[in-house]
């Protein structure tokens, strides 16, 4: 699973970034989640973890607390969501 998640600041400031299996697994560590348990609805929470993660590992500097982060954002807002492993096309 992959996700494009536009992020945005209260003051402004917005960025794109992608999640990664790292950021997966963080999220499903921290939260003792499944990923596939997303599918039925995803945490705001979750949301911005995903996108403070993906942050740091696309090297763009973030606060060293998560809750810090937490208080700039303005939204986080998934624009695309892909499956690691589609399944074929039933025929």
């Amino acid at each position: 699973m992959q996700l494009t998640l536009d992020v945005s600041f209260s003051d402004g400031n917005r960025y794109q970034v992608k999640t990664n299996l790292y950021t997966i697994v963080a999220l499903e560590r921290k939260f003792k989640i499944r990923a596939s348990d997303l599918e039925h609805g995803i945490a705001m929470e979750h949301l911005a973890f995903l996108a403070y993660e993906a942050s740091k590992q696309n090297e763009i500097v973030v606060p060293v607390a998560f809750d810090d982060f937490i208080k700039k954002l303005a939204a986080v807002d998934v624009v695309e969501a892909n499956d690691a492993n589609p399944t074929p096309a039933a025929q």
